[in-house]
């Protein structure tokens, strides 16, 4: 066998690994018993120290530097496959294998804590916990920067958008905070106060219309299913995808846009080129990429107006709506959607205040991770900005404060500023779909979502890392990452202009 094709059976190893991790944190968050977090977290580690294990193995860097050498990738996906191996290989090799199952202990075993403690507002139960995973993310993140020549942060920032550092998201992010606010304020002033959706809606009514819709949008449900979760999320792999959403009965809208919010996920999981499915060049491009397109199916279309002309009869059905009732016109439901409100939780914030809860964060954890800022000293940290930047206080509220999101509670320190990254690109992902198909607004009011999904499969979907991020949307959209289509977007939909 050619080095190249002995890496590819390494992969495809690593592959399946993969596949297994995946499932198994499905299960812990949809379907596990509380007592058994601490016998899923020594597996989880376990498999976690495998994998560091298969990556790291002597042969692979003999086997990289030989295919990089020779010929015998000779096509462009495999130039990119190795290229992806290489990058894969080197942070690897960066960490000790003690460190790796290290960090999966501790983030498994404080994510444990965190669902109970959030629930009773208790922030001292988990500080200490939290402090043990911030010590291992600080000894990873200078570990790879110190291989990657990079900043501690850039480090971890760079795991999950490739390319991407602190320094080019502060010069976005100050942009924006310049631009929101007098924004949110002509907002709130122009918009009417839609017409309230009452009732009880019960959780196997929401549930077949989530399906309806995720059918709708061409989700393959003989590759993926949809269950209940305490955070929305997509897992899985691309032949056994897994939605979670979760329901109130007072509120459908909650449940259906993160139904659809995932399925934009799900749709660039099973999209993913079907000829590379156990290679790394067959993976989603990066977490900023990803979000973009769970964000170019809730935000960008399933948000909009014409969205609501297709989806109102549907919900009528399932949800107990009357025929010619107008609170549940498309005009209404609507309305309902796009309402801007300055609130406490990100995953409830509208387009317009979300991002400012994503420059929280970054500041906060950038702060962490260089040592100025300490776990015990995030609560205040925390109710400072948010008073700063939403005009709102979370003194003594950890709950909805600094403990409403799992991400550093997971280990997940860097990843926060690519959900506003991917709302940036996928309002130019739209935008040139609109290009694209010039009936676009009419296909998605009559429900023909074929040629859009068919698009984003052709442009997006099925060319894995078969190129960088900057690459692909210099490609499609025609410049690199821009603020001037999402403003365009929010001044259209929140404006009228």
């Amino acid at each position: 066998m050619t080095p190249y094709a002995q890496l590819e059976a390494h992969f495809a190893e690593l592959h399946q690994l993969g596949h297994a991790q995946a499932m198994l944190y499905w299960d812990e968050a949809v379907m596990m018993p509380r007592g058994g977090g601490l016998a899923r977290g020594e597996a989880l580690a376990a498999l976690a120290a495998l994998a560091h294990r298969t990556l790291t193995a002597p042969q692979v860097g003999d086997l990289l530097d030989a295919a990089e050498a020779g010929k015998d990738q000779p096509t462009e996906w495999q130039r990119a496959n190795v290229r992806s191996m290489r990058r894969m290989h080197l942070r690897a090799v960066s960490l000790p294998e003690a460190l790796v199952h290290a960090t999966q202990i501790a983030t498994m075993a404080c994510q444990q804590i965190w669902r109970v403690a959030r629930a009773e507002n208790d922030w001292n139960a988990v500080a200490a916990p939290l402090t043990e995973v911030l010590a291992l993310a600080r000894e990873e993140a200078e570990r790879l920067g110190d291989a990657l020549k990079l900043s501690p942060y850039d480090a971890l920032l760079d795991a999950y958008e490739e390319g991407t550092r602190a320094a080019e998201v502060a010069q976005l992010f100050d942009d924006l905070r310049g631009f929101l606010p007098d924004m949110i304020d002509r907002a709130l002033g122009k918009q009417r106060k839609p017409l309230p959706l009452p009732g009880t809606f019960p959780r196997k009514h929401q549930r077949k219309l989530g399906e309806e819709m995720m059918r709708a949008l061409h989700f393959d449900f003989a590759r993926g299913r949809l269950d209940v979760s305490h955070h929305p999320f997509c897992g899985g792999v691309p032949d056994d995808t897994r939605i979670t959403t979760r329901y109130s009965e007072d509120d459908f809208v909650e449940s259906l846009m993160a139904v659809l919010h995932e399925t934009g996920h799900a749709l660039y999981q099973q999209g993913l080129p079907a000829d590379w499915r156990r290679q790394p060049v067959g993976n989603c491009l990066g977490a900023a990429v990803h979000e973009s397109q769970s964000l170019f199916v809730e935000m960008q279309v399933s948000r909009g107006r014409a969205f609501m002309e297709f989806a109102a009869p549907h919900l009528r059905q399932h949800l107990g709506g009357r025929q010619g009732d107008v609170a549940w016109s498309a005009d209404n439901l609507h309305a309902n959607a796009i309402q801007v409100a300055r609130g406490l939780i990100r995953v409830d914030a509208d387009e317009l205040t979300y991002p400012l809860h994503i420059i929280l964060r970054f500041e906060l954890e950038r702060a962490l991770i260089a040592g100025d800022l300490a776990v015990a000293d995030i609560p205040q940290a925390w109710n400072e900005l948010m008073s700063k930047y939403l005009g709102l206080s979370t003194d003594g509220n950890y709950k909805d404060g600094c403990m409403q999101d799992v991400h550093w509670f997971s280990g997940l320190f860097g990843y926060f500023p690519t959900y506003t990254l991917g709302a940036l690109m996928a309002a130019q992902w739209f935008s040139a779909a609109r290009d694209a198909l010039p009936d676009l607004e009419r296909q998605i009011a009559a429900g023909e979502f074929a040629a859009l999904v068919g698009w984003l499969r052709r442009e997006i979907h099925g060319r894995g890392r078969l190129k960088t991020a900057p690459e692909l949307l210099t490609e499609i959209t025609g410049e690199p990452l821009s603020l001037g289509p999402f403003k365009a977007h929010l001044e259209r939909r929140y404006l009228g202009g």
